[in-house]
Parts: C-alpha cells; structure tokens; sequence
C-alpha cells in the first residue's frame, strides 16, 4: 500500500520529513516553499487516494498562488508534531 492510500498515514510521512528538513537545519521559509512545489507536483502529477487528497486537490486547483501557499503552509502546520 502506499503513503498516498490513507490520510493518516501521509500525514505521518509528511510529519517525519519536516521533522528532519528541520533536524538538518532548514528554517520555516524554506520549508514552506518546498511544501508549496511538492503540492504543485502532486497536483499535476498524483492522482489524489482518497477523500481528503481530492479535497485538497479540488482547492488547489481553484486557488491563487498565494492561496496555493496559504493551503501549502497549513499542511506544514497540520503535520507539525510537538
């Protein structure tokens, strides 16, 4: 199965990755850039798996840039542990 086929389990994927982009040093601008072009390549190439990624797909697909960065940023807040 793939971390795409649940919610839950993305979100924990996404959780360790910004946990360690942080361990390495990357500050919250950074982070968040890269959170937006990883939803610009998932929108383009990643058919969404379930509800909550075609949700979130159907935003992106209507959003600005600047509310595709706003909905990239809340996903790094989503994910964050602690």
């Amino acid at each position: 199965m793939s971390v795409l086929d649940n919610w839950n389990q993305w979100k924990e994927f996404l959780g360790d990755r910004l946990d360690q982009a942080k361990s390495e040093g990357m500050d919250n601008k950074v982070i968040n850039e890269v959170a937006y072009q990883v939803g610009e390549y998932l929108s383009e190439q990643v058919e969404p798996k379930n509800d909550q990624e075609k949700v979130l797909s159907d935003l992106w697909h209507v959003a600005s840039e600047e509310e595709q960065h706003a909905i990239a940023n809340m996903m790094v807040k989503l994910v964050q542990k602690g």
